[in-house]
């Protein structure tokens, strides 16, 4: 057996800056290509035509241009607008939208125009809605599957704080895979994810596990904000104990000025070490590097998901 990285390597990851203003141009490992391209213009056009909102373009993702470019769009359902204000997120906040009864199977149309193998779907918070949209969600996944039957359906939900009996309603509907993120370590939730509780996130995913235990369970979290290495372990191990089958990290890059700053970059020898320990702790799978994202390359990693699933139901079999 190879031995434990030292934490050394990683005890400063996501601490402060002495010099933040050091921090403040990327490193080279976070610049990307501006989007372009026939597959670009080609996913933008689907989506403007069919009146879909994106969580690439709402949240400045820095990988729509080669998501994009494969036809691959998060898309981002219950209005572009949300009753949250996180420190983080680049999503407007605000009044929020009309929901739109179409909108399933707008989203549904998308997903058999652009061929999806495997489609995920989030949403803003909608703490205005007595079940936080969660039927809405059950009427996207329905539609999905009556229109495009053999794509996977991918959920990325909020957390539903306060609507008793949304999450087992979208779990009941059996997304092959259910996602909620815990985005940071208890410590800055105050500061950094203001209106949510990490109890509450982390109950969200035992529940759906405990309901519908054939469903993929996933979370991920950003790292930069100025979270310790050993709390980043302590998460893993309350996700582990949770069942979560899927762990992704990512590096927070600051949105607007208004938003919290970026405390440093984490270099990719350090996510490397993050995806060694959290694999040494059980997750199926995990994705851990500077620009990973909640949705990132999530059709090829729910293939290795089941691919992982298969292996490990294969050993426990011997």
């Amino acid at each position: 057996m190879a031995p434990k990285t030292p934490l050394l390597q990683i005890e400063n990851a996501g601490t402060p800056s002495e010099d933040a203003g050091r921090f403040a141009r990327k490193p080279p490992w976070l610049r990307v290509r501006a989007p372009s391209g026939p597959g670009v213009a080609h996913t933008r056009d689907l989506m403007r035509a069919l009146r879909l909102n994106t969580v690439c373009e709402e949240a400045a993702c820095p990988n729509l241009g080669e998501c994009w470019a494969q036809g691959h769009a998060t898309v981002m359902i219950l209005g572009s607008v949300c009753t949250r204000a996180c420190a983080f997120c680049n999503v407007k906040t605000g009044a929020p939208d009309r929901v739109d009864p179409d909108e399933p199977a707008h989203v549904a149309q998308a997903v058999a125009g652009l061929g999806l193998r495997h489609v995920v779907v989030t949403s803003v918070d909608r703490d205005d809605l007595p079940d936080g949209g969660a039927a809405h969600f059950v009427a996207t996944i329905d539609a999905i599957r009556a229109r495009a039957p053999a794509t996977t359906v991918e959920v990325l939900t909020p957390d539903f704080r306060r609507k008793p009996g949304a999450i087992e309603a979208v779990a009941a509907a059996r997304p092959d895979v259910y996602n909620h993120n815990l985005e940071t370590v208890p410590r800055l939730y105050r500061r950094i994810r203001p209106g949510a509780n990490y109890e509450h996130s982390l109950d969200l995913l035992r529940r759906v596990k405990a309901l519908e235990p054939t469903s993929f369970t996933k979370s991920g979290i950003m790292v930069g904000l100025g979270e310790r290495a050993e709390e980043v372990e302590a998460v893993m191990d309350d996700l582990r104990a949770a069942s979560v089958d899927f762990l992704t990290i990512g590096q927070y890059l600051q949105p607007t000025p208004k938003h919290a700053a970026v405390e440093r970059y984490v270099t990719p020898d350090e996510f490397a070490v993050y995806r060694e320990r959290a694999e040494a702790k059980g997750f199926l799978l995990v994705s851990a590097s500077p620009l990973t994202r909640s949705s990132y390359h999530a059709d090829a990693d729910f293939e290795r998901l089941r691919a992982a699933r298969r292996a490990a139901v294969a050993g426990d079999s011997h």
